[in-house]
């Protein structure tokens, strides 16, 4: 039966630059002599930036050339040493790439220029199951300067790719391809299903042109980068709490939410402008956060591709459906934050003024999905009085007298019984209710009073 693969590149593409700097301070470690290619550490540096050139890959194939009298042992046991060096490099949302083709029957397949016994132990430590690479020839354990087959770059690594599909009973019209470069074109061109990951200006430019994917694999399915750069790096650094005039913030307790690696952040719900507060204070940290947001602001006209652009989940409310969890849990895996608000939706009339938080399951759900991620509880007050329920605008005009929104950050929640099988939480009620006491905790004393409420005070709370 014909069966189906798919094809990475390495470099730019599985890794966010050249693997060439780590081989070769592998092979200089272990004493090995290897070819140099000169002004080496300036075309890497241009590789990084630029990607693949005519010029780069002549110099690659003279450096093959000079291999020859090499132990082929030596370089076998630099590139082992070297494995350990870039396989944390990975970016962040290859392994959720590979493992939905590995559920799909496809073969994963490493296809590169880089020689066979530099990247052979790297794409055994990811889970690669087949190398199409660039070998050299070799007699009595060392190289002869010589190729075994194509040099597996542009063309020939079409050719390389066609000779692999025919010995596996590859299909490669119901097949995928994952590059960087304008030289993959013709790979990419042969295959059912191409995606550029972070391309070159060449490649995007095709790619526009033939309507294929633009993916980058540092950052969530539809987040767009260009030049390296997401949505929310701009807005972060451009949003500031200052450019809200009609508003005051105070920020508590900052320094818990991780500056780097996967956390779960819990907060309350008071406001349509909860969101944006979220946002500032997450950006503070420097973290981009991944938010859940009901499919309402997804579908928005202009609001939705932009919650899509900042790397926002959508979550459609009475479906049961799992997605926007799963979704969630592989951008823990990826090592983002997560922002999620329990209660699902800002609460109406009395509801809202009760000192009793009450949340949904999602949380204990997602840390069940996900264990050992912390979850970090989040008191939001007053957002209300910049933008309550019953305004379609925030209230702008009030600039005299703009309230004041705190922000209070506490300590990650104490673990949860996340003993459950096949991910579910052992206790979701108990471990929701363990969070959503966490967020009271951190709400001013004025929120632990059941006040007397007017008419006046319940309009508010309901859509307008």
């Amino acid at each position: 039966m014909t069966g189906t693969a798919a094809f990475f590149d390495l470099d730019r593409t599985v890794l966010p630059g050249g693997s060439g700097p780590a081989f070769a301070a592998a092979l200089e470690r272990l004493g090995v002599e290897a070819p140099k290619i000169p002004g080496q550490k300036l075309f890497f540096k241009a590789y990084d930036m630029v990607g693949e050139s005519l010029v780069v890959m002549r110099l690659a194939k003279q450096a093959a050339r000079r291999s020859a009298g090499l132990k082929r042992d030596d370089v076998i046991s630099a590139a082992e040493d070297a494995a350990l060096m870039l396989a944390p490099l990975v970016q962040p949302y290859v392994a959720t790439v590979l493992d939905e083709h590995r559920s799909n029957g496809d073969l994963l397949v490493l296809a590169t220029t880089s020689p066979y016994d530099l990247v052979a132990p790297l794409a055994r430590i990811l889970g690669f199951d087949h190398v199409v690479a660039t070998r050299y020839t070799d007699i009595d354990g060392l190289y002869t300067g010589d190729f075994d087959g194509e040099f597996v770059w542009g063309p020939g690594k079409l050719r390389a790719v066609r000779q692999f599909a025919a010995e596996h009973d590859i299909d490669l019209q119901i097949s995928s391809a994952y590059s960087d470069s304008v030289f993959d074109y013709p790979l990419l061109s042969a295959v059912g299903r191409a995606i550029a990951v972070n391309p070159d200006f060449r490649l995007r430019a095709l790619a526009t042109l033939r309507r294929w994917p633009i993916r980058h694999l540092d950052v969530p399915p539809g987040v767009p980068k260009l030049a390296g750069v997401e949505p929310f790096d701009l807005v972060r650094w451009l949003v500031r709490p200052e450019l809200f005039p009609y508003a005051r913030f105070e920020f508590e307790g900052l320094d818990n939410i991780p500056r780097n690696g996967p956390a779960i952040v819990a907060a309350n719900h008071r406001s349509y402008f909860d969101p944006v507060v979220l946002g500032l204070a997450l950006g503070k940290v420097g973290r981009n956060p991944r938010m859940l947001g009901k499919k309402e602001v997804f579908d928005a006209p202009i609001i939705g591709p932009m919650a899509r652009a900042m790397g926002g989940i959508r979550v459609e409310r009475g479906t049961g459906s799992a997605a926007p969890l799963e979704t969630a849990a592989a951008a823990l895996r990826a090592g983002e934050v997560v922002v999620i608000l329990p209660q699902g939706t800002i609460p109406r009339g009395e509801a809202f003024f009760d000192p009793e938080l009450t949340g949904k399951t999602g949380v204990a759900r997602l840390a069940a999905m996900v264990p050992d991620v912390p979850i970090i509880p989040l008191g939001l007050w007053a957002t209300e009085k910049v933008w309550p329920r019953n305004s379609k605008v925030p209230h702008v005009w009030n600039v005299a007298d703009p309230p004041v929104i705190t922000v209070c950050v506490g300590a990650p929640v104490g673990r949860l019984r996340r003993a459950g099988a096949r991910g579910r939480p052992a206790d979701p009620y108990g471990d929701t209710a363990k969070v959503m006491k966490a967020i009271m905790a951190l709400l001013p004393e004025e929120s632990r009073v059941l006040s007397e409420v007017t008419e006046a005070d319940l309009v508010k709370t309901r859509p307008s």
